[in-house]
């Protein structure tokens, strides 16, 4: 039988014997035995101390009523118990994330269902109701029947998420290790439907998500959210953690970042990052961030122009590369000067003794590292550009410049 935690709270209790218990306040759900079953139910006994029962101790149940398989006498006194889920507070109204839809929603009503053992009724949490039917049975629960509250939601259009895709928000760090609360959902979503998640949330809401995740995952999720947002979700974090996630980070994102927060906060999180990785950001920091330095990531993969394509191809294999970085080779003369570069999916045609310099794209492009960006845009709409290469004063590559980071100024702009 299913029913619906609307319908159960406030329902008469009664012992083995007949005799009236309480009325349910509350139930729980206990996430480190069973994630969905209700292993709880709270009873109130108006001036009397609330009574504690377990799901063993249900005989049977159904909306407005519940009977037990044991004495009043065998039941606890109520302890609040921070390791334990309670749907009425924990649930009922509060924010949650629906990880298969990708967004937001706000819980109307969670429903249960009945699963008959030898000696007792357990009850299961099968999916949150987000939609018009769960509101409906709050708006009327004791107003008017349960028989006509399902009539009259029955012929409104459903709107639930099963409990498996339910992510829930819990800011406190301990109370979340508590819940055993995993972000490993999230972290299976794209960084950018993940931000677009955590703006939608509490300021200390989003806090906790981004201190939970991982630090990769973290770190993608930042470069996408609103500046605004990631210096105050930055600011917040230990400066050990907001090291770590910036590690993560490409250098251009971890430098766009940095350069957002006060130099006091910037100096104090580069002193906590690796040497070689602080370094690069600072390098980067230094140049003008309207500047072809100031869009450029200084990871990029070079190679020698007389190097064939198999040479190039098993070089690659070999290293530790950032698959996302993977779009284009540069080209390096014997003096190291940059004299051009090769898409990547021209290398995957080539014949295998081929040389990497008879595959460059024409023309030869490239930019200083002081080229205002307007020069930099014009360039990448007008040769539909992936990819341009940033020299220094002596025509040596320093860094890439990637189509996305063209688009991300543009809209920020």
């Amino acid at each position: 039988m299913q029913m619906y935690a609307t319908e159960l709270m406030g329902a008469e209790t009664y012992d083995d014997s007949g005799n009236f218990v309480g009325r349910i306040r509350e139930f729980f759900i206990e996430p480190a035995e069973q994630a969905s079953r209700v292993s709880h139910f709270l009873l109130s006994r108006g001036r009397f101390p609330p009574l504690l029962a377990r799901h063993d101790q249900v005989a049977a149940i159904a909306p407005g009523t519940m009977r037990l398989n044991c004495s009043e006498r065998l039941l606890e006194l109520y302890s609040p118990n921070e390791a334990w889920l309670a749907v009425r507070k924990d649930l009922l109204d509060q924010q949650i994330i629906d990880t298969k839809g990708r967004k937001v929603v706000r819980v109307n009503d969670v429903d249960l269902t009945e699963q008959q053992n030898e000696k007792n009724v357990e009850l299961r949490l099968t999916q949150v109701d987000v939609g018009l039917p769960g509101a409906v049975r709050r708006l009327l629960q004791g107003v008017v029947s349960p028989a006509l509250i399902r009539k009259l939601q029955s012929k409104l259009p459903q709107r639930t998420i099963r409990w498996e895709f339910v992510n829930l928000v819990e800011p406190d760090p301990l109370r979340r290790v508590k819940l055993r609360i995993s972000h490993e959902k999230l972290e299976d979503l794209h960084p950018a439907d993940l931000a677009e998640i955590i703006e939608e949330l509490s300021t200390a809401e989003r806090h906790g998500i981004i201190a939970s995740l991982d630090e990769e995952t973290a770190g993608a999720v930042l470069a996408e959210l609103d500046k605004r947002l990631t210096t105050q979700i930055v600011e917040k974090l230990d400066p050990e953690k907001a090291a770590e996630i910036l590690e993560e980070m490409s250098p251009d994102d971890a430098a766009h970042l940095l350069a957002q927060l006060s130099k006091e906060t910037s100096e104090e999180l580069l002193d906590e990052m690796p040497g070689m990785e602080a370094e690069e950001v600072r390098e980067l920091l230094a140049f003008d961030p309207s500047s072809a330095g100031g869009l450029m990531n200084p990871d990029f993969i070079f190679v020698g122009e007389q190097s064939t394509r198999d040479e190039v191809l098993q070089w690659m294999r070999s290293q530790d590369l950032n698959l996302d970085r993977l779009d284009t080779v540069v080209l390096l003369d014997n003096a190291a000067h940059y004299s051009g570069s090769v898409p990547t999916s021209r290398l995957l045609l080539a014949s295998p003794d081929q040389p990497v310099a008879e595959m460059r794209t024409e023309p030869l492009l490239s930019v200083p590292s002081d080229a205002d960006e307007s020069d930099v845009f014009e360039l990448f709409d007008k040769y539909n550009l992936r990819t341009l290469t940033v020299v220094d004063a002596e025509n040596r590559p320093i860094g890439i410049i990637a189509v996305d980071d063209v688009v991300s100024r543009l809209v920020q702009k």
